[in-house]
């Protein structure tokens, strides 16, 4: 029998994209969800074959392009500043920006995923116990395919006036060489404090 992932046609899989990425933007869903929730709105089996994270990206960017030209600049920027608030707070961890607040898809309804590399892995979270900062302790899949610990926050942002998911996710330093290879784009997968402070310097979108 025919597994219905090489039945489907590339416009089936762009309009799956498309239904995916409204719900990122306007909803604030992760990739994940939202290809499964599109999915389950257009009536598709549940083993039909869904696009990449790429293809998401990319049908996201059209959305914004399309739909919120005029507010998510500034949405980014105000992302972007927070950001660079907790890196600096973080600094003495390497803090890297990752997510859609780093390629530049984010907007106000955007966390922002933060990946610290520490000789300890418990240092980073002493260092919140310490600062008493409020967090929840998760596990979550990382970029090396394993589970790592996540540190994850609520933080205002004051120009969205929206309470923003900051996640701080916990590697080994040994990790840090892995973690700077490009994407399957070519580009930098993430971005150390000073990328960051160079993308709002010049207004970048990623």
């Amino acid at each position: 029998m025919q597994r219905m992932d090489s039945l489907t046609p590339p416009t089936l899989k762009a309009e799956i994209a498309a239904s995916a990425a409204a719900m990122v933007v306007e909803e604030g869903l992760e990739y994940g969800p939202a290809k499964r929730q599109a999915v389950k709105k257009m009536g598709l089996p549940m083993r039909t074959a869904l696009p990449d994270n790429d293809e998401l990206e990319d049908a996201v960017r059209e959305y914004i392009a399309l739909f919120c030209a005029d507010t998510q600049p500034g949405e980014l920027a105000a992302l972007r500043e927070l950001a660079l608030l907790w890196m600096r707070r973080m600094v003495q961890f390497r803090p890297f920006l990752g997510g859609a607040v780093w390629h530049g898809t984010a907007t106000r309804l955007s966390d922002i995923y933060i990946q610290l590399f520490c000789d300890d892995p418990k240092s980073a979270e002493i260092a919140l116990i310490e600062h008493k900062v409020d967090y929840e302790p998760r596990t979550v899949s990382g970029f090396t395919g394993g589970s790592v610990e996540a540190l994850s926050v609520r933080s205002l942002c004051k120009p969205l006036n929206e309470t923003v998911g900051v996640h701080l996710m916990v590697y080994d330093h040994d990790d840090l060489r892995g973690a700077l290879r490009p994407d399957s784009k070519g580009r930098a997968p993430r971005g150390d404090l000073a990328a960051v402070e160079r993308l709002l310097a010049h207004g970048d979108a990623g």
